[in-house]
């Protein structure tokens, strides 16, 4: 039996509408570091296809990819699908699967305030405390100009859970 030990998050993939305004928010936005300008891949049999058609299935067709990273070196791959899909509402937590993603700055405020300004928007009318009047660790749930679920945390992830329960 091997050891079991906490592996490292290596890259989230989102996919948007529109790669070009994706990669403009991002990098402008949240300061994320642009690693692979935006490129087309094509179903075919170069390795790339073929590792795409194991897992998309026959018939995917094409889409573009961009390539990003956070200040903390977690990759970001930003994906444009030819037959993309913008949901009513891209907020269905209840249903199995990532429903929001997190970064930490801060300033959440600030931070709120820029992404709306970038035709993001707020799912929270302000930021809310984790424990009022104790410490300043705040969080609020925004939508990035494409419609994915964004959520911003003041502290790091282990500052506000390590008090335990709420």
């Amino acid at each position: 039996m091997s050891n079991v030990y906490p592996r490292t998050f290596s890259h989230i993939g989102i996919s948007v509408p529109n790669l070009e305004q994706a990669v403009e928010f991002y990098t402008q936005v949240m300061g994320w570091y642009l690693i692979m300008k935006p490129t087309d891949i094509e179903e075919d049999d170069s390795a790339i296809g073929e590792m795409c058609t194991d897992v998309f299935g026959a018939g995917w067709n094409r889409f573009r990819i961009a390539h990003l990273s956070t200040g903390d070196r977690i990759g970001i791959e930003l994906f444009e699908f030819e037959n993309q899909q913008n949901p009513d509402d891209n907020f269905e937590y209840w249903k199995t699967g990532i429903f929001h993603f997190c970064v930490q700055d801060p300033n959440v405020e600030e931070l709120a305030d820029r992404v709306e300004a970038a035709g993001g928007k707020r799912r929270m009318e302000k930021p809310r405390y984790y424990y009022p009047g104790e410490k300043p660790y705040r969080m609020i749930y925004m939508e990035d100009p494409f419609g994915n679920i964004l959520e911003i945390y003041s502290h790091s992830y282990e500052l506000i859970y390590s008090e335990g329960a709420y």
